[in-house]
């Protein structure tokens, strides 16, 4: 899709639906307002599609009736993932489009930098996607909210399984010079305790680093054969190429965030990714033994209606899918008190929640202490087609 037709504001009416926007233009009280900033544009611009799900989603909804009969407006604005320009669309939207919530932001570091006017506010912000404890301290900002997995509770996982199954491994990661990427080096720490000595390499990289192939070769230098990419898709994807170029073959575990086998690793040849490990909550799209599911054609369907220009194979839009059926429910939830302080009590009260095309045995659960929304998780291993699962869900 051309954002730039939007110039960086996507509405729900967007997906083929321009003619119905007219229909939502009514009172306040007869609305539901989302707002949403994500990257369309920028070296992250990948993650645009959230901002694009995010509409599609309650396009659906609308056509169904809305939420307690009220339509769903989302007004979803391009920061290219430059915090500033956050804080510049987060006030337009709160102050000037007077939103009920913000919801599925992408990136720790723009979100961030809105929490706490947010707050100041009461102005909802759940779901971000991030898995950052930035969103999941309840006690100091109670309105923000995390939707993915915690990024230290994803790394515990996989020190865990390092300690059980390579006892040995000498551990290096390369990460994102952020709260985004220390999260993964703070995990990872607490999992390994006093076996902390198998990490022997931290290494950094700035997301506007044109490749990371220093930092590939700065990792093999110091003997390293387990690695932990904690790393947006673009650089796992230069990572694993140069890797695979210099002949080097570490056991590898890849953030969540950036496991989608489409782009992330037909970048790289899926021949050349068999053994790549990481931690998903959301069933793969593009893996054929959920084709049968109901919940996957379900979400084909709404993919190819509402969302035609998009990828339905991209995990990542399965993964907004589930999200966004969890802030309907929510909504609906909140009844006929709209109010923010309802909405974000409704939101606390998520009892392992199956939204659809989360995995078996994968619930959301929030409560007022503990934002965590997903207390387990579960293991994969890439065979060279699809992800393939390692056990049953484990938490970490």
């Amino acid at each position: 899709m051309n954002t730039a037709r939007f110039k960086g504001r996507a509405i729900v009416a967007a997906f083929a639906l321009t003619t119905a926007f007219g229909a939502f233009a009514q009172p306040a009280k007869n609305e539901i307002r989302i707002g949403n900033t994500v990257p369309y544009s920028g070296p992250a611009s990948f993650y645009g599609m959230v901002g694009h799900a995010t509409a599609a989603y309650f396009a659906k909804i609308n056509d169904e009736g809305g939420i307690n009969g009220r339509k769903v407006t989302v007004i979803s604005l391009d920061d290219a993932l430059a915090p500033p320009k956050t804080v510049e669309q987060v006030r337009r939207m709160v102050e000037q489009d007077e939103v009920d919530l913000i919801v599925n932001q992408v990136g720790t570091a723009p979100a961030s930098a809105v929490r706490k006017y947010l707050n100041a506010k009461k102005v909802p912000q759940l779901f971000v996607q991030s898995g950052s404890n930035n969103f999941q301290s309840p006690k100091e900002f109670r309105y923000s909210s995390s939707g993915l997995m915690n990024y230290e509770f994803e790394a515990r996982v996989y020190a865990k399984h390092i300690m059980q199954n390579m006892p040995n491994a000498k551990i290096g990661i390369l990460f994102q010079n952020d709260d985004y990427g220390k999260d993964y080096v703070h995990g990872l720490k607490q999992g390994l305790g006093d076996k902390s000595k198998m990490l022997v390499s931290e290494v950094t990289y700035q997301q506007s680093d044109p490749t990371v192939d220093s930092q590939v070769l700065e990792l093999k230098s110091a003997n390293v054969d387990t690695v932990i990419l904690a790393a947006y898709s673009k650089q796992v994807s230069q990572a694993l190429r140069k890797m695979i170029d210099i002949g080097w073959k570490p056991q590898i575990f890849v953030s969540h965030v950036s496991a989608q086998v489409n782009p992330t690793l037909t970048n790289v040849g899926l021949n050349n990714v068999v053994g790549l490990m990481t931690a998903v909550v959301v069933k793969d799209p593009s893996d054929p033994a959920f084709h049968n599911d109901a919940d996957y054609k379900e979400y084909l369907a709404w993919m190819k209606k509402y969302y035609p220009s998009g990828d339905p194979m991209n995990a990542s839009n399965a993964s907004i899918y589930a999200t966004c059926a969890a802030i309907a429910k929510v909504l609906k939830d909140a009844g006929d008190d709209l109010s923010r302080d309802n909405i974000l009590a409704q939101a606390v009260k998520l009892n392992d929640f199956k939204a659809p095309m989360l995995l078996p045995g994968i619930g959301m659960t929030m409560s007022p202490d503990n934002y965590n929304l997903f207390r387990k998780v579960q293991l994969m291993r890439f065979d060279g087609t699809h992800w393939v699962a390692v056990g049953s869900p484990v938490g970490g």
